[in-house]
């Protein structure tokens, strides 16, 4: 593990790992619901589509990290990196709402900054949604700045991608 700070430690961990798991739960518990009309406009077949989209592949997965609370050590945050084409892609951040607000989000995005930048990435990518509205503040708030919708994404309306340059050796925002 290493300390961000005194408030919070960032483990790396598999994709599988238990915590991981039970955090991206957390995340989907959160999140579904606030997409749910919105797949439930389209078809049967579109749906299937957008699940195959929306799926991630472990075997794309190159980094997954927890942030855990300093003073407690319990996990209260995830965020992983995705190898998607010649890119790496944020994925699946999440903060446990009683961490939020206290920098945990942004000691995972500067971590897989520099961890990106360490695997020599130009920039990172990632896709949200127009229903994160705390999300898209955040990303905006450190650095990233409104792209095209990137595949797998593009037949989900709701998409919002973002991009960030990483300049080499520079320090995460």
């Amino acid at each position: 593990m290493t300390a961000v700070d005194s408030t919070w430690t960032i483990e790396r961990v598999d994709w599988h790992d238990e915590r991981a798991v039970a955090l991206r739960a957390a995340m989907d518990d959160e999140i579904g619901p606030r997409y749910a009309a919105a797949f439930a406009a389209f078809d049967d077949e579109t749906r299937a589509l957008l699940a195959e989209d929306f799926a991630v592949d472990p075997a794309t997965i190159v980094d997954v990290l927890l942030v855990h609370d300093g003073s407690s050590g319990e996990p209260v945050g995830h965020a992983a990196l995705r190898a998607l084409g010649g890119e790496l892609e944020v994925k699946r951040v999440f903060v446990d709402r009683r961490a939020r607000g206290q920098g945990a989000s942004r000691a995972l995005m500067a971590e897989l900054e520099r961890i990106a930048r360490h695997r020599g990435a130009s920039r990172l990518i990632l896709q949200t949604g127009d229903r994160q509205p705390e999300a898209i503040a955040l990303y905006e708030r450190i650095g990233y700045h409104a792209i095209d919708t990137f595949a797998p994404y593009v037949r989900f309306p709701a998409s919002r991608c973002f991009a960030k340059p990483l300049a080499a050796g520079s320090p995460a925002a």
